[in-house]
C-alpha cells in the first residue's frame, strides 16, 4: 500500500520540503538544514506540519469509563478544557502507544494518537468497547499544526481574539484563529520550546497556515521538518514510541509511573502494581556523551567494567548542546543521575554520564 499524502502535501514541496515516507505518511522531514531548523525553535518561531498523528472521538456517558479501563493515567481528574499525557498499556507488559487525551465535554474526549499506530489503537480500544460507546476515527479529517517556540504566542495572538496567555500548559479551547473557526487550540507540543498545536479541518488548512505565516513573518517563522522535531525532543528527553517505548517496555521501566495510577483499574494494572512493589530491573535514562561522538539506537551501553548494562534507544548530536546526547534503557543501579556509563560508538568506548532529564536546560 502506497503512503498516504497530508493535505498540504503539495505546499511542503512548493516549500521545498524534502518529502520522506513515515509512518505511512509521506512527510516532511527539513526545508533547510535539520541544525538551522532546531535552532529556530529554541530561539524563536516554526511551524511542523504533524498531520499525520491520529484523531479519535469517544462520545457517550460512558466514554469516560472506557478511557479509564485502556489508558493508565486517571482521567477522571482532568476538566473540560484540560488534555492529559497517557499511555495504552498492554496485557503483557509493555506499551500499545502513548497519546494525549482531550476533555472537550464530561461525554466527549478526543485521543490524539501516534500516526504509526493509529489502525492498532482502534483495534485495541474497539475490543474493550463492550458497551459499544460511539466512538470515530476522525485521523482524516483533520490537520495538525505545531507553532513552537518562544515567539510562538506572539505570532498567533496576532491572529486570534482568543487570550492565548490563559491557556495554562495542556489545556486548550476551541476557537476561530487566522479567519478559520472551530480550531482546537492547544497549548501541548513535542519541544520543550513552549507554543502551541492547532487542531484544523482539513478543508481549512492551507487558510490557517497562510495565516499563521503571514503573522510570523517579523520573528523569521520557518517551516520545520520531523528531522528537528526528533532532536527537539531528545533534548527535552520526551518518549519517542517505537524506539525509547513499544509493546515490550513497562511504563515504569520508561519513567513513565507519573501517569501510571493505580488509584483505579486500567489494562494490566495488578501485574504493573506488582513490578513497582518488587522493583523494576531497568530504567530508561537519559545521558550526555563526555567524550567525542554520536550515540545511535541499539549501540550498547557499559558500565566501567566494560560489561553490557543495556543499549541506546536514541541518540543524536545536540544542536543547541554541540555535544552527543541519548536515551537508552540500564541495568538497575546504573540509572542514577551522574552515574558514569560507556557507550560502545562503533569500535570505540566513549564515556558518557546519566543526567537527569531534560538533557537541554537552557
Amino acid at each position: 500500500m502506497s503512503d498516504k499524502n497530508i493535505a498540504l502535501n503539495d505546499l511542503h514541496i512548493s516549500l521545498g520540503g524534502k518529502m520522506v515516507p513515515f509512518a505511512g505518511f509521506n512527510m516532511p522531514v527539513r526545508y533547510s538544514s535539520d541544525k538551522e531548523e532546531h535552532l529556530c525553535v529554541r530561539q524563536g518561531v516554526g511551524v511542523f506540519d504533524v498531520s499525520h498523528m491520529g484523531e479519535f472521538l469517544l462520545e457517550g456517558p460512558q466514554a469516560l469509563d472506557l478511557i479509564q479501563r485502556v489508558t493508565s493515567n486517571d482521567a477522571s481528574k482532568i476538566v473540560d478544557g484540560q488534555a492529559q499525557y497517557s499511555c495504552l498499556p498492554n496485557e503483557d507488559g509493555g506499551i500499545v502507544d502513548d497519546l494525549i487525551v482531550y476533555r472537550m465535554s464530561a461525554e466527549k474526549y478526543f485521543l490524539v494518537v501516534n500516526a504509526s499506530n493509529i489502525d492498532k489503537d482502534w483495534n485495541w480500544i474497539s475490543q474493550y468497547n463492550s458497551d459499544n460507546i460511539p466512538m470515530t476515527n476522525v485521523s482524516d479529517d483533520y490537520s495538525l499544526f505545531a507553532v513552537q517556540g518562544p515567539k510562538a504566542i506572539d505570532t498567533l495572538q496576532k491572529i486570534t481574539t482568543v487570550d492565548l496567555s490563559a491557556i495554562k500548559f495542556y489545556h486548550f479551547t476551541e476557537g476561530s484563529i487566522g479567519g478559520v473557526d472551530e480550531v482546537i487550540i492547544s497549548a501541548t507540543g513535542y519541544t520543550g520550546a513552549g507554543g502551541f498545536e492547532l487542531y484544523v479541518k482539513n478543508e481549512h488548512a492551507e487558510k490557517l497556515w497562510k495565516a499563521v505565516f503571514e503573522a510570523g513573518e517579523t520573528f523569521d517563522i520557518k517551516p520545520i521538518g520531523l528531522g528537528a522535531r526528533d532532536t527537539l525532543r531528545l533534548e527535552m528527553g520526551y518518549c519517542l514510541y517505537g524506539n525509547d517505548i513499544d509493546d515490550t517496555t513497562s511504563p515504569l521501566e520508561a519513567g513513565l509511573g507519573w501517569i501510571t495510577k493505580f488509584t483505579k483499574s486500567f489494562t494490566n494494572s495488578e501485574a504493573l502494581l506488582q513490578q513497582k512493589e518488587a522493583g523494576v530491573t531497568q530504567k530508561l535514562v537519559g545521558f550526555i556523551m563526555e567524550e567525542k561522538g554520536i550515540p545511535r539506537g541499539g549501540y550498547e551501553i557499559l558500565d566501567a567494567r566494560n560489561q553490557p548494562i543495556g543499549k541506546v534507544t536514541s541518540g543524536t548530536m545536540s544542536p543547541s548542546m554541540n555535544v552527543g546526547i541519548g536515551m537508552g534503557y540500564v541495568r538497575f543501579g546504573n540509572h542514577l543521575p551522574d552515574s558514569e556509563i560507556f557507550i560502545q560508538v562503533r569500535n570505540k568506548t566513549l564515556k558518557a554520564k546519566v543526567t537527569k532529564l531534560p538533557l537541554y536546560k537552557g
